[in-house]
């Protein structure tokens, strides 16, 4: 069973409430990348706008 023991390796020595919070840390993480890239994009919109470049 590879499922089980990727899920074995990943959390095999954490409590649930450990194996909960990671789940809520690592969405967190990608939300907080995605408003990154997001704000990136809009950055070199912004500067190619002030070059007259567009």
């Amino acid at each position: 069973m590879p499922t089980y023991h990727r899920w074995q390796q990943l959390y095999g020595g954490m409590k649930a409430t450990e194996a909960k919070r990671l789940k809520e840390l690592e969405q967190e993480n990608n939300r907080l990348k995605s408003l990154l890239a997001d704000a990136e994009l809009d950055k070199a919109m912004l500067k190619e706008l002030a070059k007259g470049n567009f």
